[in-house]
């Protein structure tokens, strides 16, 4: 018994780090528990326990009649009995008496499992919340244990933490017994089993990653001013530095590029944009969606809009795969990004010839072939033809009848002065 028990107390110790005191007191709380749910006793219940061989020992205050008349055992003693223990023993007193611990039954052992179990829970969210109160924002490093639906369990010592579902990144696969690296994004003692909330998705994550990793962002010299990221697929990070001989983008991707390339292999190959942080919105966005070559910008500070106008060339590269590299820009800078294409002259002609065609139907009430003669031959609008003689149109248009041409003329001339008036 003493073996065993003394076992079970060092493996408590070593691996969830709950001292032998601790436990010890916890097993005689869970007795007592039990002993009141196994004997109906109400009053005080007393349980000493040997650390070293496992004894127990549990007592009940028992009061002293004349005569037994209560059903519950352990709750009154004859008097005679009770003096036999102590001759200064009277009615009505209590007195110690000792429970054997076999008479306690199955329910009992039961009751003590359940009430073990849970002091044994509430110590280690007690423990739980006193070591890492203080990490929240840290970045730990544990072994994937299993899986709870798709949260995963992840084994950090001495603790477990979960990384649920949507602090998970959607491109990485994980296997039991990979050991990863995540950040501690919370502490939540309210929650049953672990409490320790990690996170691989979380743009802190990356945050983190590289002040561990630049010595110049540990140190303030360089600084992350805005970091935006959709998790597995593209992060952007603006940087900047007080201290103009420093180059902050440089600092960040390291010497020939180490210090980005392992958080990058981290990362499993997320994409990272490094640019220089500017507190003028148009130098920012400019920087934020290279290497996009933008036309123009127009700005509406009011509304917090940026209108970028690209070529046909460059328009997919700004707005970027499903979108990333506008959104993205739009996330980091707080403001709306809207990406439209530059349309070149000849779609600016065509543009030009439907739209004078189109308003000649309506004005002159024909159809589209005549209009499309008409703009196409050199009278685009009813200003022109007011001043054109029926002999011009007829000499441009053979195909058109005198009398259409004489129509046309007619309806320009009252059109004209429609609008004049």
């Amino acid at each position: 018994m003493s073996q065993e028990f003394s076992a079970v107390l060092d493996y408590m110790e070593k691996e969830k780090g709950i001292s032998r005191s601790v436990m010890i007191k916890a097993i005689e709380q869970a007795l007592i528990s039990a002993a009141r749910k196994s004997f109906g006793v109400t009053r005080d219940i007393r349980v000493q326990m040997d650390a070293k061989s496992g004894r127990i020992q549990a007592y009940a205050s028992v009061k002293a009649v004349e005569q037994v008349t209560s059903p519950r055992a352990y709750d009154e003693i004859p008097l005679i009995k009770a003096r036999a223990k102590n001759p200064l023993t009277k009615i009505g007193d209590l007195v110690e008496m000792e429970i054997p611990p076999a008479e306690l039954g199955r329910i009992a052992a039961q009751v003590f499992k359940q009430t073990l179990n849970q002091s044994v829970r509430s110590i280690e969210k007690g423990m739980i919340i006193d070591e890492f109160k203080d990490r929240v924002g840290d970045i730990v490093t544990g072994i994937v244990r299993r899986f709870e639906r798709s949260d995963v369990i992840i084994d950090l010592g001495k603790f477990e933490a979960i990384m649920p579902a949507k602090e998970r990144v959607p491109t990485e696969e994980y296997s039991p017994g990979e050991r990863i690296r995540a950040l501690v994004v919370t502490v939540d003692p309210a929650l049953r089993g672990p409490q320790i909330i990690l996170s691989r998705s979380h743009p802190n994550f990356v945050r983190r990653l590289f002040e561990l990793e630049v010595n110049e962002l540990h140190d303030g010299t360089v600084e992350i001013k805005s970091l935006a990221r959709e998790a597995g697929y593209r992060t952007k990070i603006a940087v900047w530095s007080s201290d103009e001989k420093v180059d902050p983008v440089g600092a960040c991707v390291g010497l020939r590029g180490t210090r980005v390339k392992n958080i990058v292999r981290e990362l499993n190959n997320e994409k990272i944009d490094l640019f220089r942080w500017s507190d003028n919105i148009r130098d920012l966005v400019i920087e934020a969606l290279k290497p996009a070559k933008l036309k123009h910008l127009t700005i509406d500070k009011e509304g917090k809009r940026v209108k970028v106008t690209v070529d046909e060339e460059n328009l997919s590269i700004a707005i970027g795969r499903r979108g990333q590299n506008a959104r993205l820009t739009a996330k980091m800078t707080g403001w709306e990004i809207d990406i439209d294409r530059e349309e070149n002259q000849e779609q600016t002609f065509e543009d030009k010839f439907a739209n004078a065609a189109q308003k000649l139907m309506r004005q002159l009430a024909i159809d589209n072939e005549t209009a499309v003669l008409l703009v196409k031959s050199g009278f685009p609008n009813i200003e022109v033809l007011e001043q054109t003689e029926a002999a011009d149109i007829q000499e441009a248009i053979p195909s058109l009848s005198a009398d259409v041409i004489k129509s046309i003329l007619e309806k320009a001339t009252v059109s004209k002065g429609g609008a004049t008036t």
